[in-house]
């Protein structure tokens, strides 16, 4: 089979095309023929790293979507021919999604509906349980999403074009929040209102404080935030009395300063959010929430949806790697032979 590999850190330069035998599953685990592979920013500072202790070698990328075509003794044979999504196939594993076949644990591969095409399937994993995370770690919210939990709540996401930001508008939609979001240019906005935006503030060229309590007189209670360390006196202007911030992202060096005083008068939350190590129960209800959400077809991809899709061939991964890095705005997906 096809795949790509690296054997070092470094640049998209170390992404290599080679041959490999088809793996077989172990005991807990299913093979799937991966259709799509979905790259995420994750997957290329991933790549800057050293590789896992104990590896040699490792297939790039979390997500991706395709068929199981084999399982191991304890998973159940029916699920042979079941198209899934996949989700932290790389995460402390050799196998990841740039390759024709990859092994994951059997709960890694989640039943992805025949109506719901293979691209949708390979952007969920890292965007949408992130968003989710982000979504239910208010102090007395639901815990989950589904239609009517976030209902009475406003919800502003930063960087609503973004892979993570349109997941949250849209689940946040779906759970019936008023959403407001805020961009950098006039295309970004439209992305954004194409998510389902409710509201859409361009900080570069309007008061974002303002525009945004306009939009909310008593304040936002939920901040899904890309830039902690750039945006939290604006999340601190608009927070609502018992607010969360909940970041999921940051520059290497970026460090978030809070003063003090202003916090805790208003009883405010900084939550950091890093999927892959999320408490189990939290992981499995996003899991279940995120599956919910494309069943009803609330989840979408395309520039329809608020999310421009750029396919790379497999033996093209570097540049998908590269475009991602460039700031790409939209969604890069591998197709996978």
């Amino acid at each position: 089979m096809k795949s790509v590999i690296r054997t070092a850190a470094g640049g998209p330069e170390v992404l290599r095309l080679v041959e490999r035998p088809v793996p077989e599953p172990g005991p807990d685990e299913v093979r799937v023929r991966v259709h799509v592979s979905g790259v995420n920013p994750t997957d290329w500072r991933s790549r800057r790293r050293p590789l896992p202790p104990g590896m040699t070698e490792q297939v790039p990328h979390q997500d991706g979507a395709g068929v199981i075509d084999a399982v191991g003794s304890q998973v159940d044979p029916v699920r042979v021919g079941q198209r899934v999504w996949i989700w932290e196939a790389a995460w402390e594993r050799p196998w990841g999604t740039a390759q024709q076949y990859t092994l994951v644990p059997a709960p890694h591969a989640v039943d992805l509906p025949d109506h719901a095409p293979f691209e949708l399937g390979a952007a969920l994993g890292i965007p949408a349980l992130t968003a989710h995370r982000a979504l239910t770690v208010h102090d007395g919210g639901p815990g989950r999403i589904a239609p009517g939990t976030l209902r009475g709540a406003t919800v502003l996401v930063a960087g609503g074009a973004g892979a993570v930001g349109n997941a949250a508008i849209q689940l946040a939609r779906w759970a019936g929040a008023r959403v407001v979001t805020t961009v950098s240019s006039p295309a970004k906005a439209v992305l954004a209102r194409a998510a389902g935006a409710h509201h859409v503030v361009n900080y570069r060229t309007q008061d974002a404080a303002a525009d945004i309590l306009a939009f909310a007189p008593e304040g936002v209670d939920i901040v899904v935030e890309v830039a902690p360390g750039a945006n939290s006196a604006l999340d601190i202007a608009v927070a609502a009395p018992g607010a969360v911030v909940a970041y999921y992202s940051g520059g290497e060096d970026e460090h978030l300063s809070v003063p003090v005083l202003s916090s805790l008068a208003a009883n405010l939350r900084w939550q950091s959010v890093f999927v892959y190590t999320v408490p189990r129960a939290a992981k499995q209800q996003a899991l279940t929430d995120v599956a919910a959400a494309v069943d009803a077809g609330a989840l979408r991809v395309g520039e329809e949806a608020g999310v421009p899709l750029h396919r790379f061939a497999l033996e093209r991964t570097a540049d998908a790697h590269a475009a991602l890095e460039r700031g790409v705005v939209g969604k890069v997906l591998l197709d996978i032979p």
